[in-house]
């Protein structure tokens, strides 16, 4: 048997799950990146150890793969933390491998990062000598079977020594199969008695692969669709009414308001999904399947905890096999047709800016069909989802959302730009305060992508402050951003680049993906703050009233 140092042992236990690693060198890791090199793992160098762990859990939401992201110890881990924390909430599993103090005791700089994890949800296992290969195993089936990240530590003292002989079986397939049991004849019931059916599928539904089973579900009962934008088009067809929440229209809205049944597949019921409590009629009873130990909304009335794939199946089999009746899809076929669509936006502003749904309408009629979407966090983050046709629940990789944060775009288009393999064009699409704190991995994107395109909604502000707080009267010093030039940012880099002051101006991006689309092209899209995108607009009021209601008692 060939020896292995720990460090061996624990990337030749990696390389049965994963085939990419993103990280930054440094003392903590360098001995894992060497075996990692050994064994075969695609190693992808990162700027900042944030974009290791954000760049990892992109790979896993645009191709539905494992990857690893690492650090070494002290200042590279806690670099990492906020995207830790991003794929803890977004419940993405990825796997961070980092060197840790040494098993001799903590060093003066070092602190204690597995009581860090801890505080953010993330369990950390450190490898020992004797176990370096069963303790990687359980952490990596740990992050697969509960979909979070978790945190692979190396001791510093450890990682070049010789590891001990493990006799390590081949790993099993993991699958989750409860079908939710005898709860599901209820929801049968409740389902088959319903007027108004509809069926709202979420990131969890994706990731289960219960597309099929929910769509030929919505057939059987002649139910309506919609999916959350993490489950964008999973459900598309006859009756599919887009997404729910601040980025659908007010038509589909309506209808959703309407269902007397609701069937929510995966979805937590986030109050963006919900429009903050307005999308479903009070009257509605509403029903979740997810694979969560209980109701992650106090709308529920029903609550099965399930695999949404073997659930949806196990309803097929419980329900009648008779055609269900079609008025009420016809109906919403009727409405949606003739109901006011998204806002189609203005050939003029106030500023002399573009209009960022001119704008995106525009770009959606440039961009290669075939595309797989990065979207940072921000006020532009509705644009894509609203104007873009995106296909497929993988095409749309939204980062951030989960944990309330921006600066992760331009990391997570690395990674997926590393797991689009089938001739796709990435797309990142970030506002500019976003895009400045991620700066330092353009160049990681330019090195990576083998066809990707740059899209910033560029307002010289934090947009999503300026419509909050200066529509209140609150300085708007901090909120502004001096124009940044990132067309010369990007061309210095190596990319390709344009200024976009007017819609004419995407001639130049047009010219570049018809000479093939190859390498970067960042276009850097000057537009106004005078727009509010209508979910900032449903917050506000919310947020306003919840104050009013406040002074009010």
């Amino acid at each position: 048997m060939t020896t292995l140092t720990v460090s061996g042992r624990v990337a030749q236990v990696l390389s049965s799950y994963v085939s990419d690693v993103f990280g930054v060198m440094g003392n903590g890791n360098v001995y894992f990146l060497d075996a990692a090199e050994q064994q075969g793992l695609r190693f992808t160098a990162v700027r900042h150890e944030g974009a290791a762990i954000a760049a990892a859990d992109a790979y896993y939401r645009a191709s539905g793969r494992l990857a690893a992201g690492t650090t070494t110890y002290g200042p590279g881990y806690t670099n990492a933390l906020t995207a830790l924390a991003e794929a803890v909430q977004a419940q993405i599993p990825v796997v961070l491998v980092t060197g840790d103090a040494p098993t001799t005791g903590a060093r003066p700089w070092d602190v204690d990062q597995a009581a860090i994890a801890a505080g953010l949800g993330a369990a950390t296992f450190t490898v020992t000598r004797d176990a370096a290969g069963a303790v990687t195993r359980q952490a990596v089936e740990y992050a697969l079977t509960r979909r979070t990240a978790v945190v692979l530590a190396i001791p510093y003292d450890l990682a070049a020594l010789e590891a001990a002989d493990e006799d390590l079986p081949e790993p099993a397939a993991l699958e989750v199969t409860d079908d939710g049991g005898t709860d599901l004849a209820r929801v049968a019931r409740l389902l088959a008695g319903a007027q108004r059916p509809l069926i709202l599928a979420g990131r969890g539904a994706h990731l289960a692969g219960a597309g099929p089973e929910l769509r030929d579900l919505a057939d059987r009962l002649g139910a309506l669709t919609a999916g959350t934008a993490l489950a964008l088009n999973l459900l598309n067809g006859e009756g599919y009414l887009g997404v729910a929440g601040g980025f659908g229209t007010d038509s589909a809205a309506g209808l959703m308001g309407e269902a007397d049944v609701v069937l929510v597949a995966g979805a937590s019921l986030s109050p963006f999904t919900m429009r903050f409590g307005d999308l479903l009629g009070p009257d509605a009873t509403v029903i979740q399947i997810d694979t969560a130990v209980e109701s992650t909304n106090p709308r529920v009335d029903l609550f099965v905890s399930a695999d949404v794939k073997a659930a949806a199946a196990r309803l097929l089999s419980l329900l009648d096999s008779g055609a269900a009746a079609g008025a009420w899809r016809s109906e919403a076929v009727r409405r949606l047709a003739v109901g006011p669509g998204h806002a189609t936006g203005s050939a003029s502003t106030v500023d002399g800016r573009l209009d960022p749904r001119a704008l995106a309408s525009a770009l959606d009629a440039v961009l290669p069909e075939r595309r797989t979407v990065v979207q940072d966090g921000g006020h532009f983050i509705g644009w894509a989802p609203m104007y873009w046709n995106i296909p497929r629940p993988q095409d749309l990789v939204m980062v951030g959302t989960a944990f309330q944060s921006i600066g992760l775009g331009l990391a997570s288009a690395v990674g997926a730009a590393r797991a689009v393999e089938d001739g796709r064009t990435l797309v990142l699409a970030s506002g500019d305060g976003g895009f400045l704190m991620g700066l330092s991995d353009l160049e990681s994107l330019i090195g990576a992508a083998r066809s990707a395109i740059v899209v910033i909604y560029n307002d010289a502000a934090y947009g999503a402050e300026i419509h909050q707080y200066g529509s209140q009267g609150l300085t708007e010093k901090p909120m502004l951003i001096p124009e940044v030039d990132f067309s010369g940012v990007a061309r210095a880099l190596g990319a390709e680049s344009a200024m976009i002051r007017s819609l004419s101006d995407l001639s130049s991006l047009q010219d570049w993906i018809d000479a093939g689309a190859n390498g970067t092209f960042l276009a850097d899209c000057r537009i106004t703050s005078s727009v509010r995108a209508p979910w900032i607009t449903e917050w506000m009021a919310v947020s306003q009233a919840a104050k009013a209601a406040v002074a009010i008692t």
